[in-house]
């Protein structure tokens, strides 16, 4: 999936095998570096790291589950 296909502000699951012992997390695509695809960067979700697109095998979106499974959860 290339940097074309991500939408900024859009969460990923992901891997790599430079970060989080290879294992899968969710990734973020941010623009705190340019709003240009070239400047884009996958946020680190629980640290205070980006990473370059490429250093990332993008498996697929991470959907926000519906508001009512949310809401449920909370009650």
């Amino acid at each position: 999936m290339g940097a074309a296909t991500f939408l900024p502000g859009c969460f990923y699951w992901a891997k790599s095998p430079k970060f989080f012992d290879g294992k899968i997390t969710v990734v973020r695509v941010s623009t705190v570096f340019g709003a240009e695809p070239d400047y884009w960067t996958l946020a680190l979700l629980g640290t205070d790291q980006h990473a370059m697109p490429c250093d990332f095998e993008i498996i697929a979106p991470a959907e926000v589950p519906e508001d009512d499974i949310l809401q449920n959860a909370a009650e």
